[in-house]
């Protein structure tokens, strides 16, 4: 604790220096320019409609990725409707593992949008660069500005105020570039009332405050290579959650990393990239707000993580290839610390994450051989080694008496797609295959309550591996004016890991109604749609327009849980020199294949108007955009298949935004 605050304290003091969003800009000595294997699904961090997003508001843009929602922070991504322990989410590669039973810190909640570039998103085995994965990754990437001949300082700062719920923000980032040295770094506040819902409804136990900085430094120790160390400090306090029946006090991650990059000339090899890392997390969830509980509880959790990632790009002809070594070591440890009015009365203490351990180590290949000037193979695979040891397995013992203290796994993944262009239009059809281990709480979790459906979730160390199997295929067409383009993937999965009614144990959390067991079901089926369109109406108005439809299904055909039903998006964009208007209208369809087994019920069908408008004030050499909109406009009461306990979204929200560019 008291190294995360001295760093913090550091922190603090050098963030006078942060970084602009300089994806783009590339050392114009092409010293250290970073060559890449051919790579799609990269999302730069803005959206139209809205100009101060946060990380989950821009993520939840993308086709592929929705949320569960338990309050207005810290929301579980969802990519190709499955749940957060079948993707892989790293930062710059980096794995980082919440602290929280409830996953109630995913690893977005630690990073801000101003001091990230882009994030870089694979569907499936696409993914498996990063690890062992079904769903596919979610890499969040930070700035990194290059070299310059000229010594140059850039940077934003960008303040804010939501009238919904009273949120406030601030945001700084700047930039130093030289030809031998580099410095990033970002700092920004955020803090929020609770919300109100349709018909100006509070919502209870919604309010948040977060602090997150950021520095990297960078030095070129030669002509072709640089060494970089980087470091995000990330503090969320008194946040609430509607959804369950407790809050969070205090949340602090602090994640570094040092990396040492030697770039190469005419060679097969073009760079050589490796990195170490470290970081830790501290999350302490409780009931003190909540007086209406008759038997107060603690949860605190932490989480440490050491890590090497060391990859290297080759090319040679027309083959251009990635290979990356992954490994880390991870301890994850949570308590359940039960007691009346008076904490010093502890009444219980157990672990619901009993000092467990992981270790990772996997080597992954990434390629693209061009076919011709018209289409491209890309294909890959991975094999990797996981391993789980529990100290305490004699909480698991209590429900299986045999369970071991250690657990090996082999995961395996490949896949391979074909991309063609033929005039305007373009086709890809792909396939992949790759093995999933089960997560901490799937294997050695004890009595992880799920307000979901009121259920104490106990750990199964004898699960296997899921295994998936997929087929995706896109096309897509595009003329001068418009353009669109489907993507359908289909999943099978074998031995999908799921929660199940056990006839021994007895609830420990006295809002419980029973106790589940993590089992596996023979396999299950999820199926991913996605149309997107656009259309240029005018030199300077624009239409486009997204539906997405998923089903799921077990080997029984019943359904799964928080699978989305049929959704779309249409928007309207105006831009006329400095001025820029923007309208859209989204929602869902009833959400008819919900699944009761795990707790779901039907939800209706909602449409959300949301508009905002913009304009670029020039001030000398400084960039001054000045917006104001309104979210929810018709004040509409709704709650979506992903918002836990059916918790309201949101009302009418007017927001505005000033972002500074100099």
């Amino acid at each position: 604790m008291k190294l995360m605050n001295v760093v913090f304290a550091l922190l603090l003091g050098v963030c006078t220096v942060n970084a602009q969003d300089n994806l783009a800009q590339r050392d114009t000595t092409k010293i250290l320019e970073e060559i890449k294997v051919k790579a799609k699904g990269k999302k730069k961090i803005k959206t139209d409609m809205k100009l101060a997003v946060s990380v989950d508001e821009f993520l939840a843009s993308s086709q592929s990725i929705s949320f569960i929602k338990r309050g207005a922070y810290a929301w579980e991504p969802l990519l190709n409707n499955m749940s957060s322990e079948r993707s892989s989410i790293t930062i710059d590669g980096m794995h980082v593992f919440g602290a929280c039973t409830d996953k109630m810190d995913p690893i977005t909640s630690y990073v801000e949008t101003n001091n990230l570039s882009t994030v870089d998103i694979k569907s499936g085995q696409e993914g498996n660069l990063h690890g062992a994965t079904v769903a596919g990754s979610i890499d969040l990437q930070r700035k990194s500005t290059a070299f310059g001949l000229d010594k140059k300082v850039t940077g934003s700062y960008q303040t804010g105020f939501e009238f919904n719920n009273k949120q406030h923000f601030n945001l700084a980032d700047m930039s130093y570039s030289g030809n031998r040295f580099v410095a990033d770094g970002s700092i920004s506040f955020r803090k929020a009332k609770n919300y109100h819902s349709g018909d100006n409804k509070e919502v209870k136990h919604s309010q948040f405050n977060k602090f997150n900085s950021s520095i990297g430094l960078a030095y070129k120790t030669g002509e072709r290579s640089a060494l970089r160390i980087d470091a995000i400090y990330d503090k969320a306090k008194d946040v609430g959650f509607p959804a369950l029946p407790m809050d969070l006090w205090l949340s602090r991650a602090l994640i570094t990393s040092a990396s040492y990059k030697q770039i190469f000339e005419d060679n097969i090899i073009q760079f050589w990239d490796t990195k170490v890392y470290y970081n830790t997390i501290e999350h302490y969830m409780d009931d003190t707000t909540r007086p209406e509980n008759l038997v107060h509880m603690d949860m605190p959790g932490w989480s440490t993580t050491y890590g090497l990632l060391s990859k290297i790009a080759l090319k040679r002809g027309r083959l251009t290839s990635e290979v990356q070594l992954n490994a880390y070591d991870n301890l994850s440890i949570a308590e359940m610390r039960m007691y009346p009015q008076d904490r010093s009365k502890r009444t219980m203490f157990a672990y619901s994450w009993p000092w467990i351990t992981t270790r990772f180590a996997g080597l992954s290949t990434s390629n693209s051989l061009d076919l011709s000037d018209k289409s491209h193979l890309t294909f890959g695979g991975s094999l990797g080694w996981n391993y789980n040891y529990s100290k305490y397995v004699e909480f698991n013992k209590i429900f299986y008496p045999d369970a071991p203290q250690k657990k090996n796994s082999i995961l395996p993944s490949l896949h391979a797609s074909y991309h063609v262009n033929v005039a305007r239009f373009d086709f890809s059809v792909g396939s992949g295959y790759g093995h999933r281990a089960p997560s901490i709480s799937e294997s050695y979790g004890y009595y992880i309550y799920n307000s979901f459906d009121r259920y104490d979730y106990i750990g199964n160390p004898h699960l296997k591996n899921e295994i998936s199997y997929e087929i995706n295929a896109t096309a897509g067409y595009k003329s001068n004016k418009m353009g669109i383009q489907a993507k359908v993937n289909y999943f099978y999965i074998q031995d999908y890991i799921v929660g199940r009614i056990l006839s021994m144990g007895s609830p420990m959390n006295y809002q419980s109604v029973g106790v589940k067991g993590y089992t596996a079901l023979d396999h299950a089926n999820i199926l991913n749609l996605a149309i997107s369109t656009n259309y240029d109406i005018l030199p300077h108005l624009h239409w486009k327009g997204t539906i997405t439809y998923a089903r799921a299904t077990d080997g029984q055909r019943g359904n799964l849980p928080f699978i989305r039903p049929l959704s779309y998006q249409t928007s309207l964009h105006y831009m006329y020199k400095r001025f820029g208007i923007q309208t859209s209208l989204n929602g869902d369809a009833v959400q008819r294949d919900y699944s009761p087994e795990y707790g779901e019920d039907k939800t209706p069908a909602y449409q959300i108007w949301n508009a905002s408008a913009d304009y670029v004030l020039p001030i000398q050499k400084v960039n001054a955009t000045l917006q104001i909109g309104a979210e929810n406009i018709l004040d509409t009461y709704y709650s979506t298949y992903a918002d836990w306990g059916n918790i309201p979204r949101m009302g009418r929200n007017i927001f505005t935004s000033l972002k500074i560019n100099f």
